[in-house]
This record gives C-alpha cells, sequence and structure tokens, in this order.
C-alpha cells in the first residue's frame, strides 16, 4: 500500500500494496514532515495525488465515490480535479447517501443518472443497491474513494465505502482511498460498542459510536482484520487496497487547526457547530420528546423538549455537570418562521469533553419527564431503529427495566473501558 511505503514500512510486511515508482526513497522523509508541517499547509490524501501527478491512476479507467465535500485544501471538488487532469480517465461517478452534489434528504433513496456537469453515468449507492453491483465495477479498473467523514459510527459514508471494498475485492477492482481528518480529532473515541445483532448500513463496523480514527485508517484496519469486511478471508487478503495519507495531520488536531474550510456533508451537517452536535444529541432525540433544532440554523446543538419549559430543561441539563459542556438559554427562528426557546449547548472544554454522554443522559431525562416511558412504549420498528444507531442491549433492556434509575455513568465508565480496547486493536493501523 502506498501509505506503508510513506508511514509505516515495517508495520504490514504481508501482502501490501507498495507503489513502485522512482521518488519511493524520498517519501519515507514524510514521516518527519507530518509532525512538523504548520497547519495552513495542511495536503489531504486528494492533494498529495496532485502532487504525485495521479501515477498510481495511470493507464487506469477510473470511478470516483464522492460528495460535495471532496475537495482539495483549495475548495475545488475531487471531481473537477480529475476531471481537469489529462492524467486521469474518469469514467465513472458513484454517489453515497444524499447524492454527489448532497441535495437529497437523509433516508431517501437517490436514482442512477447521468451527471449534468461531466456527462458522466452516476451510479447510486443508496439507491436500488447500496453495494456497487457486477456491471457498475465492469467500467472501471479502480474506484477511487474520497469521502469526509464525522467520525461517528452511524453516519453511513463509512458503510458505503465498506460495501464498496467488499464488492471492489470481490471482483479484482482496486481501491483507492484519500485520506481526510476525522474532524472530531483522533484521540475522541466513545460510547458503547456495538453487538452483533445490531449491525446494518448505521453501523456497518465493530466499534465504538465515536470511532476516532480518519477514513484512510478505517479502511486499512478492516482490509487487515479478520471478520470486519464481509468477505471471505482470501478474497480480503487478495483484495488491492492503495491508501493516499494527508501531510501535515496530527491526531490531537480540532479541525479549526487544520486551516480547512468546513463544507456540509450533508443537508444537516452545515457547520463544525453540528459535526460536534451529531454524537451528543443524535440518539437522545431519537425516541422521546427532546427535539435537537433539526430546522434551526443549530442542528444536533440546540435541544427542546416538548411540553417542558426551556428553562427547566437548562436547569436539569445544568444540573448533571457533564464535564466540556455548559448551556445557554436562546431564541432561534425555524424554517417556518416561528421563534423557538430553546437550550444552546456550548462545547466549554474541548479536552474534558466525552461526545456521547449527553445523549445518554437524554434518555434519562426523558424516562423520567415522560409517562409512560417513551422507551417502553416504543414499536418494534422503533426500537429496532434505536437499537441499530446505538448498538447496545444491555443499555436498552437496563433502560426499559429500570427507566430514569438507570446508572447513567455506570454505562459511561463502562463504555470508556471498551473504546480503550478498540484503540489498542487499532493502534497499529494508525497513520498519523
Amino acid at each position: 500500500m502506498l501509505i506503508n511505503a510513506i508511514t509505516k514500512p515495517c508495520v504490514f510486511p504481508m501482502n501490501c500494496f507498495f507503489l513502485k515508482l522512482p521518488f519511493i526513497y524520498s517519501v519515507f522523509l514524510f514521516l518527519g514532515i507530518l509532525q512538523s508541517v504548520q497547519a495552513k499547509s495542511i495536503s489531504l490524501g486528494i492533494d498529495y495525488l496532485e502532487q504525485l501527478e495521479f501515477s498510481i491512476l495511470k493507464g487506469k479507467k477510473v470511478g470516483l465515490l464522492t460528495h460535495p465535500a471532496g475537495r482539495n485544501n483549495k475548495g475545488i471538488s475531487t471531481v473537477e480535479v480529475f476531471r481537469d487532469s489529462k492524467e486521469v480517465e474518469l469514467v465513472a461517478l458513484f454517489g453515497p447517501e444524499h447524492g454527489i452534489y448532497g441535495d437529497e434528504k437523509a433516508s431517501v433513496p437517490v436514482e442512477d443518472k447521468i451527471d449534468h456537469r461531466t456527462g458522466l453515468p452516476v451510479f447510486s449507492l443508496y439507491g436500488k443497491f447500496r453495494k456497487p453491483t457486477v456491471n457498475m465495477l465492469s467500467k472501471i479498473d479502480v474506484l477511487v474513494i474520497d469521502l469526509q467523514d464525522v467520525g461517528v459510527r452511524c453516519y453511513t459514508y463509512i458503510s458505503c465505502m465498506r460495501y464498496a471494498m467488499e464488492a471492489c475485492f470481490e471482483n479484482d477492482v482496486e481501491v483507492v482511498v484519500l485520506d481526510r481528518p476525522n474532524p472530531l480529532g483522533g484521540q475522541k473515541v466513545a460510547g458503547p460498542m456495538i453487538d452483533e445483532q445490531w449491525m446494518s448500513y448505521v453501523g456497518a463496523f465493530p466499534m465504538p459510536f465515536v470511532h476516532g480514527v480518519t477514513i484512510a485508517e478505517l479502511a486499512l484496519w478492516s482490509k487487515k482484520t479478520l471478520g470486519v469486511l464481509q468477505v471471505d478471508d482470501a478474497t480480503r487478503k487478495k483484495g488491492k487496497l492503495t491508501i493516499v495519507p494527508m501531510k501535515g495531520w496530527e491526531r490531537d488536531m480540532t479541525w479549526p487547526q487544520t486551516g480547512l474550510v468546513w463544507f456540509p456533508t450533508s443537508p444537516n451537517i452545515p457547520t463544525l457547530d453540528s459535526v460536534a452536535g451529531y454524537p451528543m444529541t443524535g440518539l437522545g432525540a431519537q425516541l422521546g420528546k427532546f427535539r435537537h433544532g433539526i430546522g434551526t440554523k443549530h442542528p444536533f446543538r440546540f435541544l427542546t423538549f416538548d411540553g417542558k419549559d426551556s428553562q427547566d430543561v437548562k436547569i436539569a441539563l445544568d444540573n448533571l455537570n457533564i464535564p466540556g459542556l455548559s448551556f445557554e438559554l436562546k431564541t432561534l427562528s425555524n424554517t417556518k418562521g416561528e421563534d423557538i426557546t430553546g437550550v444552546y449547548i456550548v462545547l466549554s472544554d474541548w479536552n474534558a469533553w466525552n461526545p456521547t454522554d449527553l445523549a445518554f443522559h437524554m434518555m434519562q431525562l426523558s424516562a423520567l419527564w415522560e409517562e409512560p416511558s417513551p422507551f417502553g412504549e416504543a414499536s418494534e420498528s422503533e426500537s429496532k431503529l434505536f437499537n441499530k444507531h446505538v448498538g447496545s442491549t444491555l443499555w436498552w433492556n437496563t433502560l426499559i427495566r429500570e427507566g430514569s434509575a438507570v446508572e447513567t455513568e455506570k454505562f459511561i465508565t463502562n463504555w470508556k473501558l471498551e473504546s480503550q480496547a478498540f484503540r489498542n486493536q487499532t493502534s497499529k493501523y494508525l497513520l498519523y
């Protein structure tokens, strides 16, 4: 793999695909550069690929799986970068949930189409098919994946990558992953592991809810670890994965420290504000009367509770003493032009903040404030969807049995131990 030649030449000695080009010896120098480059000069995977003059794609028919946030560090889309390069023969585009231009609603199937900008076919991987078909892959030699993730297990772009990797490995198509920062940084790992019975398209990897790896690290770990990809072992080992890393990114960087502009990854993740809010409130508002600001300018960061005064909600949240968070009353307008008073979540201490704590305290409050409990009264479809996102049968059963008396902090403590075990498991696949 290209990444092995650059940053960790001794870690993966077996079945690795090294880039056998004249500059192979000079790229070892990048290991030192990774530690010293200033934030403003960070190169994303696509930037590095450009610097290499697209050498690994020469002579190959290229498919590109991307979305609007797939851009270089100048803000130019990877589609345009490939289209304008004489070195890249781009023959097909592949789109995840929300479509290649990000204008499709969540959970709404997307159809195949012809891209009006390039004239290329766009194969939807969130429509009739979630996994690329033999026909789709027959048109390409290599599938380049350039997706900006948000660091959360249920965000479907990483699921899309997994399915694409499996299909490519099964059909002898090379996979190239262009790396990007995890916007939650590379140190935050939090929330429950997912039980095998709940794995789905919103939980396609056996990992904590907040996973703490980049999308390329995730690809590398899944390629190297038995049982992560749903292919037989021979196919996994034979599959060709090439990773193009970033230069200058470090694990403890927050997104603002990268100097990069944030481009919305989906309609309800328009800003970094909402990126941080997504793991904090997404699970907590899935069942019950909490609402988390969808339809306002602060999606996932603005809490209301139907039938409850916002001042009382704020007092209850303040009393939880959740590390790294504080709460402010705010009045915002929604998309209907209505003014809504609610509680804005302030991330006051990044280092102390545990991204998922608030969500589970929200569930505890829902059980306290609602009669009957929204969890005990959930329909079969509601409970299945909830558990596919949360992933912990033990939490669900305890929440049903004990309601507001559930020992949330005990679960949080145990999940921290599970998260550390996951970090230990993946540590040798970390690239930065």
